[in-house]
């Protein structure tokens, strides 16, 4: 039966797609049919194949094998804009229900399924739905990535209490060094590891490709989730 995670940030811009490939490639390295989604991406560019998504095309890449783009990303919206608006200004609504049958298909096919969000926690899809309904209503377990910068601490303790408060299982974290001119990142990195209620599981550095970041993933704590998380997972509230 199919593992499956969620991939969560504390913002915009932090680095989800470079972790979440990062996280295909350790999964790949252990012999696992791994493979990314992304139920909804916005700024998509104008192809002859279609709509593209530069984070989707990432994931799909660093899968196990080749697969239709549509099937990674069934959602593909042109404005660079929160997706409730974007889904709008197409004339479309963004529904779970087809999002989950993708998914659904995706994880016949492979051993672990790595779904990155859109935006942050909270990101709104339409009127009354969240992307954390994603992670809420499939029963995924939650990874977290923190974006090195001023103003981390109070964004991944935020995070991370929606995340709990909502009823999802935050297992790992993963800190990404987009900034490399940050100050006192040790101490910061400190201060993660004390405060957040979850284990870190790896440092990426900056500018280092997911296939090589890969080996400095500690996945003990995701593959223990995994264990016990793969019987029952997704079956209740399922939409």
């Amino acid at each position: 039966m199919t593992a499956a995670l969620f991939v969560a940030g504390t913002d915009t811009g932090i680095g989800k797609t470079h972790a979440a490939c990062t996280l295909l490639h350790a999964l790949r390295a252990r012999g696992l049919r791994a493979c990314g989604m992304k139920p909804v991406a916005s700024g998509c560019a104008e192809t002859p194949q279609g709509l593209r998504n530069d984070d989707a095309l990432a994931l799909l890449a660093a899968g196990s094998a080749p697969l239709p783009y549509a099937r990674i990303n069934p959602v593909a919206l042109r404005e660079p804009w929160s997706p409730h608006l974007a889904a709008a200004h197409a004339g479309a609504t963004i529904a779970l229900a087809p999002l989950r049958a993708a998914f659904d298909a995706l994880c016949a096919e492979h051993d672990v399924l790595v779904v990155e969000g859109v935006g942050g926690w909270r990101v709104p899809l339409a009127p009354g739905l969240f992307a954390s309904a994603i992670a809420q209503q499939w029963n995924l377990p939650v990874v977290l990535v923190v974006g090195l910068r001023l103003g981390c601490l109070s964004h991944a303790l935020l995070s991370a209490e929606a995340i709990l408060a909502d009823g999802c299982r935050l297992v790992g974290w993963i800190a990404n060094r987009i900034d490399p001119a940050m100050q006192a990142v040790d101490e910061n990195l400190a201060s993660l590891r004390e405060l957040l209620p979850a284990p870190c599981l790896g440092v990426l550095p900056h500018d280092v490709p997911p296939a090589q970041a890969a080996a400095g993933l500690d996945l003990a704590a995701l593959m223990l989730e995994f264990a016990s998380d793969m019987p029952d997972r997704g079956h209740a509230g399922k939409t």
